[in-house]
């Protein structure tokens, strides 16, 4: 299942580069994820390539009963993004690899910062896969809300860091 977002940001991407090597910026994140715990991990710098670690314990509230039953009441999840140094004109591009322990889901995709005439476009294409025969589609399905929302809440916390 295809998992696809943009959202804009008023800052240059070196500028955004910076946020998303910042251990604090994944603190915010979570709790407004409501993460009951989380650990992040930077590697690199900012001004060239890095890798962000972040794993996040997660209530299971929102999930359907069906998929409750394959993860209990929190699921682990675990985020792993790889930038590259940034290209000429600004543009970094990256990975994104999200695994939910306990559970067959995983997404992996690509990241793109891009520059625009007000700051960054950061650009999420993913797959989501969900390596259950039967009821993968379903359980794709219910875990699609939650990985979404997940994307968006970043998206929010960065465009208050540059408010």
């Amino acid at each position: 299942m295809r998992i696809h977002d943009e959202f804009q940001y008023a800052a240059p991407p070196a500028k955004v580069a910076k946020m998303l090597a910042d251990p604090t910026f994944y603190e915010q994140v979570s709790e407004r994820m409501g993460a009951v715990s989380a650990t992040v991990e930077v590697s690199g710098e900012a001004s060239g390539p890095f890798t962000v670690t972040s794993e996040r314990q997660m209530p299971t509230d929102g999930f359907p009963d069906f998929a409750r039953k394959f993860v209990g009441d929190t699921v682990k999840v675990r985020q792993v993004d790889e930038w590259h140094a940034e290209e000429d004109g600004g543009v970094r591009r990256g990975t994104i690899t999200v695994e939910v322990h306990g559970a067959p889901l995983r997404l992996h995709g690509s990241l793109l910062l891009s520059p625009t005439a007000t700051g960054t476009t950061e650009t999420v294409d993913g797959e989501l896969k969900a390596a259950v025969p039967l009821i993968g589609g379903k359980l794709e399905e219910a875990a699609r809300p939650a990985i979404e929302g997940a994307i968006r809440q970043q998206q929010k916390v960065g465009t208050a860091w540059f408010a």
